[in-house]
Parts: structure tokens; C-alpha cells; sequence
């Protein structure tokens, strides 16, 4: 079990630092700006990444015992860190940014942490050296630039990363991985004590020191457990996340459907959406609540592999009719409904057909 002062000190740390990074913003002018996506007004402090970043490597430096893994986590986290905080400071080019990304994912891969093996439905199993390599590669920086792109609205990427990392720690007691509760835990209330402050309507934003420096951590805890047990195979991760997976995929559509950069940002995002029918705080309340949804079909497929499937499925489904009904990727892309639609058409075709026929007369009616 892990100790309650190695989730206390975290806290504590960040909810201390917070005030502080905000009073440091008023002397460096590390504000958000505002402009046509952002929802907030006034001057407000985006290095709030500094309180957790700083509670997380405190922490970690007196309670846990650092080995070549948790080296590399600790190098490659703070090269994403710092990657954040100068793009918060002076902006650098998406290009740049996607470079660093990369460098972190190869700090890992030399310091051990990477998939060993790839496994897949059917009992597939791929575990050639460069498919590996190259996934690992793409893995990190997916992860990470999900979690970034999420962070749009007060307290929803912190809240959301709060979610996904308590349940891989939970997961972790189960499994008895001690070195994954942990950090799981110690980032979790690190990020916790930052929420107090940034929950809307947020004094603090995190900015990208704070989202890039989160989803590198959750990309590289994921990727942790690929290497001695089943506590986070490829799904896991990818469920708890799912919502910004989806929500950087139909961005990628969305933006190549318009003839857009795949780094030029725009207002179509799963919380803008949500934003506009059910306002700031319910958006968070529902993208938080939807993860957490997630992270309860793990257990349940943990338990029941049946009813956990059936659980992520209805989950699933519900978001997809949310894509379409909202044109979050396009007005013409509409799969389900479309299908849902042409199924009605050929039924209604195939009644009026059976309710000429004779039989079908006599039969209805006898009936009647």
C-alpha cells in the first residue's frame, strides 16, 4: 500500500507553489492570450505546469528510489516540461515542439521503458525491434498531444488526468505494481493541489509546461506496464484516454477535410461542442464523468469480460452519435446515423412489400 504522506507532500507542494507561480506571472507576463478559441477574460497565469511539475520531482526525490527507469521517466518528462514552459514563455514553432516530443520518446526507449511486444486480438503478437521502436515513438507523442489538446477549458485536462491516473493506480494495487502506484498517485495529488485553484472560473491555467509534462507522464507510466505484467496492455491506456484520442483523430480529419495544418487550431473540439449546449462547468463535469465511465468498464472487464465490453461499446456508441449529430468532423460525415437511416428506408420498403402479398392480408386480418 502506498504511504498517505507521499500523497499528502504532492498536494501540499502544488497547492503552495500555485499562488506563487501566479504572483511570479505578473513579473515574466507568462498570460494566456486572448483571441477567437479562448473562453476566459482578463490576464491569467499559464505556467500553473511549474506547481505540479515541481511537486511531482519533490516528492518523487524523497520517497522514491530512482533506477534506470525512473531516470529516464524523470529526464524525459522534464525535456517535455521544459519544451512547455518556453512555448507558454515565447511560443515556438509546432515543428520544434513535435521534435522535442520526439527526443523525450527516444530518452525512454535508451533508458528501457518502450513495448517489448505488441499484442493484438486473435492472440497476435508483434515484437519486431523496429515496429516496436517506431510505435513507441508515435505512442508518446500521440498521448502527449491528446492531453494537450484537451486542455481547453478550466480544470478539464487536470481533471481528466486526475481520473485516468488514480485508475491506473487502482489497477496497480490489484496487479501489486508498487513502482506504478506510486508514481500514479504522487502525480495525481500533485495535479490534485493544482485543481484547487484552476477549477472554474480558474485563477491558473496550466498551459503546455503542465499539459505536455501530464500526457508525457501517462504515456510513459502506460508504457511501464508493458514490461512484466497485464496491468496496462496497449488497451487500458488507450480506453482511459479515449476521449482525447477521438478528439485528436476527428481534429485531424476535420482540419484536413478543410484544407487546414494539422497543427492550425480551431474551436471544433468535443468540450467546445459541449461547450455551446450545456456551458464551461458541466462540459467539465461530463468529459470528466465520461473518462471515469471508462475507467469503470476496465474494472468491469477486469471482472466480466462480457459486461466490461458491453459497457465500453454503449459508451462508444454514444460518443460517435454525439461526432455526427454535431459535425465535429464534418456536416457529411454521419456513419451511424446514415446507416440507422438507410436500415429504416429498406424496412419500411420490405413491410410495404410483405403487406401487398396476399397471405399477409389474410393473415392481418384474422388477426385484427
Amino acid at each position: 500500500m502506498i504511504d498517505y504522506k507521499m500523497i499528502l507532500l504532492p498536494f501540499l507542494i502544488s497547492v503552495v507553489l500555485t499562488p506563487l507561480v501566479k504572483q511570479y506571472s505578473i513579473y515574466c507576463g507568462a498570460y494566456a492570450k486572448e483571441n477567437k478559441r479562448t473562453v476566459h477574460h482578463g490576464k491569467i497565469s499559464r505556467i500553473g505546469g511549474v506547481a505540479i511539475y515541481l511537486a511531482f520531482i519533490i516528492t518523487m526525490a524523497i520517497f522514491v528510489k530512482a533506477d534506470r527507469q525512473i531516470k529516464g521517466l524523470v529526464i524525459g518528462s522534464s525535456i517535455m516540461f521544459f519544451t512547455g514552459l518556453i512555448d507558454d514563455l515565447i511560443d515556438i514553432k509546432p515543428l520544434v515542439k513535435l521534435t522535442l516530443e520526439v527526443i523525450a520518446a527516444l530518452v525512454l526507449i535508451y533508458f528501457g521503458i518502450s513495448v517489448d511486444i505488441i499484442r493484438l486480438p486473435l492472440g497476435i503478437q508483434i515484437d519486431t525491434g523496429i515496429i516496436s521502436f517506431i510505435f513507441t515513438i508515435i505512442w508518446v507523442a500521440g498521448i502527449t498531444n491528446a492531453v494537450n489538446l484537451i486542455d481547453g477549458l478550466d480544470g478539464l485536462s487536470g481533471g481528466m488526468s486526475v481520473i485516468v491516473l488514480v485508475v491506473i493506480g487502482s489497477i496497480a494495487i490489484i496487479e501489486r505494481r508498487s513502482d506504478l502506484l506510486s508514481i500514479a498517485f504522487i502525480l495525481a495529488f500533485g495535479t490534485l493541489g493544482f485543481l484547487v485553484y484552476n477549477a472554474h472560473p480558474a485563477s491558473i491555467f496550466m498551459g503546455d509546461c503542465g499539459s505536455l509534462f501530464l500526457g508525457f507522464m501517462i504515456s510513459a507510466i502506460s508504457l511501464l506496464g508493458f514490461k512484466s505484467s497485464t496491468i496496462l496492455t496497449l488497451a487500458l491506456p488507450i480506453l482511459l484516454l479515449m476521449l482525447p484520442i477521438i478528439d485528436t483523430l476527428s481534429a485531424i480529419l476535420r482540419r484536413t477535410l478543410k484544407g487546414m495544418k494539422f497543427m492550425e487550431a480551431d474551436k471544433s473540439h468535443i468540450h467546445h461542442l459541449l461547450m455551446r449546449q450545456f456551458g464551461h462547468r458541466n462540459t467539465v463535469i461530463i468529459m470528466c464523468g465520461l473518462t471515469a465511465l471508462f475507467g469503470l468498464s476496465a474494472f468491469a472487464y477486469m471482472i466480466n469480460r462480457n459486461i466490461g465490453f458491453l459497457v465500453m461499446v454503449i459508451i462508444l456508441l454514444a460518443v460517435e452519435i454525439f461526432i455526427e449529430k454535431s459535425a465535429m468532423i464534418s456536416e457529411k460525415f454521419h456513419p451511424l446515423i446514415g446507416l440507422w437511416h438507410r436500415i429504416q428506408r429498406k424496412s419500411r420498403k420490405i413491410f410495404k412489400k410483405v403487406a401487398k402479398m396476399p397471405t399477409f392480408n389474410i393473415v392481418f386480418t384474422l388477426v385484427c
